[in-house]
C-alpha cells in the first residue's frame, strides 16, 4: 500500500490528546477532527459538530473586566445588565476576545492544521507506542467528514511506522468509508440502535447506511471493534443490547463477546452546551450502576 501523502494538506482539528487508553489497543495519541452529520442528543463533544471553529465561553470564569468587549472588531461582545454577552450572529470567531482574556474564560475549538503539523505532535510518543502496542487514533466528530485529510494522516503515520486506528460513525457513502478503511489497521465502529425510527430520533440520522457499511467492512476483512454508548432510556435496555448483539452474530457472522463493547454513560460533556450557548438537550442522566452494566454485558456475551 502506497504511503505517498500530502504533508501540507489542511484539516480542521479541535484536540490532540496524548496518553489515551480507551481509544484502541495500547497507549495512543487521539486526533479529534471537526465535523459530524449526527446530532446525538447525548453528544459529549458538541464543539465537534460544525466543520468550522466555534467560540466557547466559560461564564463562571468571566470577571467582567471588559477586555473582550474592547478587543472584538465586530462589536459582537458587549455588556448587558453588567454581564458580558456574545452575539454569535455577529461573531466571526477571529479569536481577538480569546487573546484579550487574562482569565482564560474564552477559547476557540477548532484550528486548521496540516498533516505534517499533526504528525509532528503524534511522533513524540513513538517509543511509547512501540512498547505498549499503541499508536494514533483518529476520532471526531466523524473522521469521514474530512476523508482526504484522514487518509493522508493515516498514510503519514504508516510512513513513520505508527499503527493506526479510526473511530467511525459509518453514516456516509460506502466509497468514503472504504477509502478510509483501506488505510487503517483497526476500526472502532458505533452501533447505537437497531430500530431505524429510534436511531433517527436519537441521532437525526437513519441507521440503514450504518448497518450496510458494517457488513461491507466485515467482508473487507478489517479488524473491527463495535461499540455501543449506553444512553439511559434510549438504548440501555436488555432488549436493545440483545438486538445489537444478534445483528453482530447473525448478520455479520462475528462473536459479540469478542468484538462488541458496551460503554457506560457519562455526562462529562454537559457543561459544553452552556459554553457554546446551545440548548441543553442532553438530559441530566445518572450513570448506570456497575451491577446493571454487568447484566447487560452478560446478555451480550451469551449471544
Amino acid at each position: 500500500m502506497s504511503t505517498i501523502y500530502n504533508a501540507e494538506l489542511v484539516g480542521q482539528v479541535f484536540n490532540i490528546q496524548r496518553y489515551s487508553t480507551h481509544d484502541g489497543p495500547g497507549v495512543r495519541t487521539t486526533v479529534f477532527l471537526k465535523g459530524c452529520p449526527l446530532r446525538c442528543y447525548w453528544c459529549q463533544n458538541p464543539e465537534s459538530q460544525s466543520l468550522k471553529p466555534v467560540l466557547m465561553v466559560k461564564k463562571d470564569r468571566c470577571t467582567g473586566c471588559g477586555r473582550c468587549v474592547q478587543a472584538c472588531p465586530q462589536k459582537a461582545v458587549y455588556f448587558t445588565d453588567g454581564a458580558v454577552v456574545t452575539d454569535r450572529s455577529l461573531c466571526t470567531v477571529c479569536g481577538s476576545c480569546v487573546d484579550a482574556c487574562f482569565n482564560k474564560a474564552r477559547s476557540v475549538a477548532g484550528e486548521p492544521m496540516t498533516v505534517k503539523q499533526v504528525i509532528d505532535k503524534v511522533r513524540r510518543d513513538y517509543n511509547l507506542f512501540c512498547n505498549s502496542g499503541g499508536g494514533m487514533t483518529i476520532s471526531g466528530g466523524a473522521c469521514e467528514m474530512q476523508p482526504d485529510f484522514t487518509i493522508n494522516l493515516l498514510k503519514a503515520a504508516h510512513d513513520e511506522g505508527i499503527r493506526t486506528a479510526v473511530e467511525m460513525e459509518g453514516a456516509f457513502p460506502w466509497e468514503t468509508v472504504r477509502a478510509i478503511a483501506e488505510h487503517c489497521d483497526f476500526i472502532m465502529y458505533d452501533l447505537k440502535h437497531m430500530d431505524k425510527d429510534q436511531h433517527m430520533m436519537g441521532t437525526r440520522v437513519s441507521n440503514e447506511r450504518i448497518l450496510e457499511n458494517a457488513k461491507r467492512l466485515v467482508k473487507m476483512g478489517k479488524k473491527l471493534k463495535f461499540r455501543t454508548p449506553l444512553i439511559p432510556g434510549f438504548n440501555d435496555s436488555p432488549e436493545s443490547v440483545a438486538a445489537i448483539a444478534h445483528f453482530i452474530r447473525d448478520e455479520l457472522g462475528l462473536s459479540p463477546g469478542e468484538c462488541h463493547e458496551l460503554l457506560g454513560y457519562n455526562n462529562l460533556g454537559e457543561d459544553k452546551y452552556d459554553r457554546l450557548d446551545m440548548p441543553g438537550i442532553c438530559p441530566k442522566n445518572k450513570r448506570q450502576s456497575e451491577e446493571y452494566l454487568a447484566e447487560l454485558n452478560a446478555i451480550r456475551e451469551s449471544i
